[in-house]
């Protein structure tokens, strides 16, 4: 990321609790604009007079699941989280030390063939890693239901930035819904968290659409910025219509222009909320940038090489400076308007993590860019 991975972000612009608990609700929370490289500052209340008519807003519904269950193996207590059910009915973990205040650090994966203990008397048995070489994340057999064991005795995750744990409610967004079989999220979609329903109301009465999508994202890691591994999504038919309906219309209205317009285009911007809708939405679109109905895995990477096909903006949380979300946020904002927008987060206290500010990317709004 160049001179964005430079940027240091202090400790102190860590969001420690959720917004309702330091001013007056989900929605009491920041929002960075960028166009360009121009920066605008708003609060999030603000965001549906930002948007137009026409313009569509793509949510994922993942719920988030209390993925963190307590463990032991022989003498050494662990913290399992949960990530991601495989095909063969294997898990994928990341195995954690308590760090004595309520959260966890780094630990090393397995060994394999541990028989790591679970509350309730199940096993829980490392296999191999997920990825070749990688220490972090393992594939697992465990001897009892997940999404059970999860309901049972689990909590949600917690990284070391937060003061205190939350009740798993603080990390359902308005757009989770829970799946029949019990999958969901290890992590918050973050990016839809500040939305309430007053906000969501006005949106949809000023002509805002909303499409669905789903993406179950698995652990991350505050110490390793990996890049995604392979994740279950989801883009049903009534989305891609949507989406596509919406960037026909928003053509349509640029190649029938007048100068009389102003140079400016008409609602029909497809904004992903957050980078999990990015990435599912981007994995149903093919090269011609028409979205089709699609599920199953994706290990899709959006990078500035890659581009994206679908997404016109993005609202999103603020990530590290050396995430590797931010190649996804340089495809669609680029490298000159990232940095500008991140310099000014930094100059203006923004707050960081998933109860943290938000950032709206928009395009650029010029008639000619859309021909």
């Amino acid at each position: 990321m160049g001179a964005l991975g430079a940027l240091r972000v202090p400790d102190e612009l860590s969001a420690r609790v959720p917004a309702e608990q330091r001013g007056s609700g989900r929605d009491d929370v920041r929002l960075l604009v960028s166009r360009g490289t121009a920066v605008s500052h708003h609060a999030f209340g603000e965001l549906p007079g930002l948007l137009r008519a026409g313009d569509v807003l793509v949510v994922n519904t993942s719920a988030t699941l209390p993925a963190a269950v307590n463990a032991r193996l022989c003498g050494e207590r662990l913290v399992v989280h949960f990530s991601t059910r495989g095909e063969d009915g294997r898990w994928a973990v990341e195995l954690r030390s308590p760090d004595g205040s309520g959260s966890t650090l780094p630990r090393p994966g397995g060994p394999v063939g541990a028989q790591i203990r679970l509350p309730g008397g199940g096993r829980l048995v490392p296999q191999e890693p997920l990825v070749t070489g990688a220490d972090r994340l393992w594939w697992a057999t465990v001897s009892v239901g997940v999404p059970e064991l999860m309901r049972r005795y689990g909590r949600p995750i917690r990284y070391r930035y937060t003061e205190r744990d939350q009740p798993l409610s603080a990390y359902q967004t308005v757009f989770a819904l829970p799946a029949q079989d019990g999958a969901g999220s290890a992590e918050m979609a973050s990016a839809g968290r500040p939305f309430t329903e007053q906000v969501v109301t006005e949106l949809v009465r000023r002509g805002v659409q909303f499409a669905p999508v789903r993406l179950h994202t698995g652990v991350a890691s505050a110490e390793a910025h990996e890049p995604p591994y392979p994740e279950r999504f989801e883009v049903p038919a009534t989305t891609a219509r949507l989406v596509n309906a919406a960037r026909a219309g928003r053509r349509a209205a640029a190649r029938s222009a007048s100068p009389a317009d102003g140079g400016r285009a008409a609602g029909g911007r497809t904004v992903a909320v957050g980078t999990t809708a990015v990435r599912a939405l981007e994995s149903a679109a093919g090269r011609d940038g028409v979205v089709r109905a699609a599920s199953g895995w994706t290990d899709l990477v959006v990078t500035p090489g890659r581009g994206v096909r679908a997404v016109d903006g993005l609202l999103t949380g603020l990530h590290e400076p050396a995430a590797s979300h931010l190649l996804m946020l340089e495809a669609i904002a680029g490298r000159e308007a990232l940095g500008a927008g991140y310099t000014e987060a930094l100059r203006r206290l923004y707050l960081w993590h998933e109860f943290g500010d938000l950032h709206l990317i928009l395009p650029d709004d010029n008639l000619h860019t859309l021909l």
